[in-house]
């Protein structure tokens, strides 16, 4: 059977691979614990579940609008409204089947082929597939520990080219948790407004997700002029453990949502209606929960920090938001295990502590920046701690 050469350009998810060995190790009997998945495991809200049974039984079992439901794109402009400061209509709101789909949507719809898209580095895994495959050129910047891995707009106005479509902005961050600040998305603000023809694609997804005090702003908070040219892209998935309900949903012009949604009518038409009216009572019910579970993150965030610390050859930053780690494994790069393998690469580190310690992270090249790896620590602070202890004894163990 012949494919198309088109799926030569894109590989599956590392974080997805890596978590998908470890259930495969689980079932063959092994103790493994999965510090892969950017997923929390708190259980969706009852009332959220409760309001889709009712939508259920209400006999809402029909395709929505390809776009979504006016009903959610009425909730989604009041949650802009009363979170983020921003004014949306209905025709600047879609609904996808995930964050992730209304990102592709932008990148296919929005870039021609051989456009660049500038793309800081640490970035989530799929954002580079995503553009290989609208036939884009990733313009990759790698972000230092040193700036927080965070883009700077000297770096950002060195990258811009007449091919320049996209900047791609992630905050909080996966894998790294990093939060941009007013003054810091200001400074990039600025270099955008010499750049008229680029346009920004903002990843806020883990938005509620934050720590030691920070604030969350996106980019069109510190500058409005920008809305013109930006899309916001978001869901439920993290802030109210929703992600097998699988609702994204993302603000911008009028015309680009109107792009988007003819791709979504030939791929995927709307969002599961029953996943639409859960989304609905998320946005518009209790918020308290979203505090006090980022509370509980923050807990397993210093747990983790202090324990990847005291390994031997690890450096573990301390993050400001989202619920990953992202550790320097530089110290052990060039060591070897007791199985007389060397450890050369971040990849040979996460193998090693996955088939000799039962423990499931993924490597930094996965991201764009090495040797680092990621760690979710969406898990219970009883399972981060015995992960934890794995990962100093493996530490221990290398020569």
């Amino acid at each position: 059977m012949q494919f198309a050469s088109r799926m030569n350009r894109i590989e599956t998810s590392a974080s997805a691979m890596m978590s998908q060995k470890a259930r495969e190790m689980k079932l063959e009997g092994r103790d493994v614990i999965a510090l892969s998945s950017g997923q929390p495991d708190f259980p969706t809200p009852s009332h959220i579940i409760e309001a889709a049974m009712q939508a259920a039984n209400r006999g809402e079992t029909k395709y929505t609008t390809i776009s979504g439901s006016n009903e959610l794109k009425d909730v989604v402009a009041e949650k802009f409204k009363r979170e983020n400061d921003l004014v949306f209509g209905r025709d600047e709101i879609i609904i996808g089947n995930g964050s992730k789909q209304v990102i592709y949507n932008a990148f296919i719809a929005g870039t021609e082929a051989g456009g660049e898209i500038i793309m800081p580095a640490p970035f989530y895994v799929a954002y580079m597939d995503m553009i290989k495959f609208a036939e884009a050129t990733p313009i990759i910047i790698p972000c230092t520990e040193e700036d927080g891995f965070k883009l700077r707009p000297d770096q950002l106005e060195a990258a811009i080219t007449k091919k320049t479509e996209w900047l791609l902005l992630n905050s909080p961050n996966n894998p790294t948790g990093a939060v941009y600040n007013e003054k810091e998305l200001q400074a990039l603000a600025d270099v955008l407004a010499k750049y008229p023809y680029v346009k920004i694609l903002t990843d806020d997804i883990y938005e509620h997700i934050l720590f030691d005090n920070a604030k969350f702003k996106t980019i069109v908070n510190v500058a409005p002029e920008l809305k013109t040219r930006t899309v916001i892209a978001n869901g439920v998935s993290k802030s109210y453990a929703m992600t097998g309900w699988r609702v994204g949903y993302a603000a911008a012009p009028a015309a680009m949502v109107k792009e988007m949604t003819k791709l979504q009518s030939l791929v995927t038409s709307g969002a599961s209606s029953i996943s639409q009216a859960a989304a609905m009572a998320a946005l518009t019910g209790p918020q308290d929960f979203i505090v006090s579970r980022s509370k509980s993150f923050q807990e397993r965030r210093d747990l983790v920090v202090s324990m990847i610390n005291q390994s031997d050859g690890l450096n573990c930053p301390t993050p400001s938001g989202a619920f990953y780690v992202y550790p320097s494994c530089k110290g052990v790069i060039g060591k070897k295990t007791p199985q007389g393998k060397q450890i050369a690469t971040d990849h040979d580190f996460v193998k090693f502590l996955l088939e000799y310690h039962n423990v499931a992270t993924v490597h930094g090249g996965a991201y764009g920046v090495s040797p680092y790896f990621r760690i979710s620590y969406a898990s219970s602070i009883d399972e981060l701690t015995d992960a934890c202890e794995r990962i100093q004894r493996a530490c221990e163990e290398l020569q």
